[in-house]
């Protein structure tokens, strides 16, 4: 379930732009209100990403600053797409162009293809596997199933890398890739793809992109059409470009830095088909001039959640790591993350089943509850288990809701009973719209009990459930609304992919759960050898390893279940053991997650505007000058971290009070007991003892204190220079 569908179905569109900005935190406000000059926008999970581009997006328009038609927003899914576009709707920005990288490049293509190459374009192929099969046929090379589709990603992956077949094996080998198949034998199978494309007069998705790229290119004309249309740029999850999306970003832009991009770096888990998080990770080196702004308020999981997942990015490496977001969660406690070993997989599925029928009983919504696994493969036992359990259930990955053929017909049914209802015998008891609408699709198989058992028929009836719900929560808001009115709203949500809640437990793989929460989400399989799996060897895939265990954990609203187990079948020799992401994390174990993450904190960083030199106006950078951290006392250049939060040498005598040092260990740890977050998500150790050394005066003091930023200066500054003067804080609490 989406953060969309979890907040109100049907707000009231705000009546002014500056209504736009009311319930964004400082953060998203300052998103909201940089409409000018490249913007980079560093998110972490749950802090409210989505909101802040639509909401920077629609003030922008309601103000009149940006042209609805001139905007493009990009994104990575339709589920993602549909959902910016039901934002936007639902905020006053009509005209707005949301889109996926592939949606928009088709839409281009198809425009520009007859004047840019002549005659009609080449029908695009929906799945590219058995043009593959065709072509190992052509090279008489065997595949099975499971080669057949590995060799089809290496193909979408040398595609999205702009890599030629003469140059798929060494560009394998760089990238440290392990092929299903002799490089050799998958260059052959690739060149003889391409030809018969060709030969057929057929395109795959991949196409689109890079023949969108050479029309760019090669025609002058056309990428100026394209610039006069759209001056705007938006992408979400920028972390996941691949070179050739970047390349096509680049070509729409042209020489303008109108852009504003959103990512989190330790979110990027599709690098497999070519995603890198380099071109976030680097934005502020292409564009010196940028707007940098930090969101941490996690307003979706508990304390409890949050802490857990700080501390798997604690022990987090790479470059990634380095630029790894610190979340603070916004929510009120909740119940510690629930870890299990089970003696095998089946008693594991089991176990899982029962706490779902207990949470369910108990009142927990079955939709708010999700099962997410490594993968697809472990969906079996789960569903099978929730079955024998009477749990309904959902697959994550299977058709759209509006395409779903029962939702289509009932869909028409509620067109036709809106245009002849007073000829329809079924409507002649019923009283208001939900009524109607369950009369309706009473005659399309729904009823008010749901079927027993599982499988296709409760399936039907599950899509046709939620459109009841949806007529019902639409018929609370809108009380006049009537038939025509409804089924307006639901062509209108069909258009953007907006779909209602379904009831019942959602199955999916951690991949597929990426951009969607739930009050309760149960990690299960987390064992070695699963996660990581058992093909990551080398440390940037162990890495990736670990960040879909943060996307699947940040996936929980409330509860989390963690569980793995000792043997994959019952009776089998006890062998696993849990994952190494969960050392220092889960009761019992050692290492170093338990510290919790020491990352970047939130706020705004502004770039420096490129200073103009020459006669000819040529612009370089002007970059930050830093001068070099030196000890305060013997005038060592500091390189330590700590020793630079002191301003001085670990061994230099050091002139700290150590009563006002405790005072502030107290007041640390009572304001950590209230927010139920460990102490140093306050303040470090070394901040302190740099606190209590400099005892600051005002706030200009405290603030030129390494480990003090913005947001900690706004909600602690006061107590901190209240215990510094030798007076009782006010308290926070008393301040909110």
């Amino acid at each position: 379930m989406t953060a969309a569908t979890h907040s109100s179905l049907f707000p009231q569109v705000p009546d002014s732009a500056d209504a736009v900005l009311e319930g964004l935190d400082p953060e998203q406000r300052e998103v909201a209100t940089a409409l000018h000059g490249p913007v980079c926008v560093l998110a972490g999970a749950g802090t409210g990403k989505t909101r802040a581009i639509t909401h920077r997006i629609a003030y922008g328009v309601r103000a009149g600053i940006l042209q609805p038609s001139s905007v493009l927003a990009v994104t990575f899914t339709n589920r993602a797409a549909g959902e910016m576009r039901g934002r936007l709707r639902q905020l006053g920005a009509v005209g707005v162009q949301a889109r996926t990288f592939h949606s928009a490049a088709l839409r281009q293509l198809q425009y520009f293809w007859p004047k840019a190459i002549g005659g009609s374009m080449p029908r695009l192929v929906d799945r590219k596997v058995q043009l593959v099969a065709d072509a190992a046929a052509a090279c008489r090379i065997r595949l099975d199933r499971g080669e057949l589709r590995d060799v089809t990603s290496e193909i979408e992956w040398s595609k999205v890398t702009q890599t030629v077949p003469g140059d798929y094996a060494p560009a394998a080998a760089k990238a440290g890739r392990e092929t299903p198949r002799d490089p050799a034998e998958i260059a052959q199978i690739y060149s003889v793809y391409e030809d018969l494309k060709r030969e057929r007069g057929v395109i795959d998705f991949e196409d689109v992109l890079l023949l969108t790229v050479a029309v760019l290119q090669d025609r002058p004309d056309v990428a100026e059409q394209v610039r006069a249309q759209y001056q705007h740029f938006v992408v979400d999850e920028y972390q996941d470009v691949s070179p050739l999306q970047q390349r096509l970003l680049e070509l729409w832009l042209g020489d303008r830095e109108n852009l504003c991009v959103v990512g989190d770096a330790s979110q990027t888990i599709y690098s497999f088909t070519g995603a890198t998080p380099d071109y976030l990770l680097d934005f502020r080196t292409r564009h010196p001039g940028a707007t940098v702004v930090k969101l941490v308020r996690d307003y979706r999981s508990t304390p409890q959640v949050v802490h857990l997942a700080n501390g798997l990015l604690a022990q987090a490496r790479g470059r990634a790591a380095d630029h790894r977001l610190e979340l603070v969660s916004q929510r009120a406690p909740g119940p510690e993350p629930v870890f299990t070993e089970y003696t095998d997989e089946p008693a594991e599925a089991e176990g899982a089943a029962h706490r779902i029928r207990e949470l369910i009983d108990s009142g927990v919504p079955a939709s708010e509850i999700a099962v997410l696994f490594r993968t697809n493969s472990q969906s079996e036992s789960y569903e099978q288990a929730l079955a024998d359990a009477g749990v309904p259930y959902q697959l994550r990955g299977a058709e759209r809701f509006f395409d779903r053929p029962e939702v289509r017909k009932a869909i028409a049914a509620l067109r036709a009973a809106a245009r002849f209802g007073g000829n329809d015998h079924l409507l002649d008891d019923a009283v208001d719209l939900p009524s109607q609408v369950r009369a309706v699709l009473s005659g399309e198989g729904w009823t008010p009990e749901p079927p027993a058992g599982s499988g296709a028929v409760r399936e039907r009836w599950e899509s046709l459930a939620a459109l009841v719900n949806l007529a019902q929560d639409f018929a609370a808001v809108r009380h006049q609304a009537g038939l025509p009115d409804l089924v307006v709203e639901l062509d209108e949500r069909a258009g953007a992919q907006h779909a209602p809640t379904v009831q019942g437990v959602t199955l999916a793989s951690l991949h597929a759960a990426k951009g969607l929460e739930w009050d309760v989400v149960f990690l299960v399989g987390v064992a070695e050898g699963m996660m990581p799996i058992t093909y990551a060897k080398t440390d940037e895939q162990i890495e990736e390893e670990r960040r879909l265990l943060y996307v699947g954990v940040t996936r929980a609203r409330e509860r989390l279940h963690l569980s793995w187990a000792l043997s994959r079948s019952p009776g089998g020799r006890p062998s696993r053991r849990p994952s190494r992401f969960l050392d220092g994390l889960r009761p019992g174990s050692t290492g170093t997650g338990a510290r919790g993450a020491a990352g970047g904190t939130g706020g705004v960083e502004r770039g420096f505007p490129a200073a103009r030199t020459g006669p000819a106006g040529t612009e370089s950078p002007r970059r930050r000058l830093r001068t070099p951290a030196r000890c305060r006392v013997c005038g060592r250049t500091l390189t330590d971290a700590g020793e630079m939060k002191l301003m001085r040498c670990e061994d230099c005598p050091s002139d700290m009070d150590e009563g006002l040092y405790e005072r502030l260990r107290e007041w640390r740890a009572e304001q950590a007991r209230r927010s139920g977050q460990p102490a140093f998500c306050v303040f470090t150790d070394k901040t302190l003892m740099a606190i209590a050394e400099s005892s600051p005066e005002d706030e200009y003091e405290l603030a030129r204190i390494p480990g003090v930023g913005r947001r900690k200066l706004g909600r602690y500054g006061a107590d901190v220079l209240a215990i510094c003067a030798g007076r009782e804080p006010a308290g926070e609490q008393e301040r909110d």
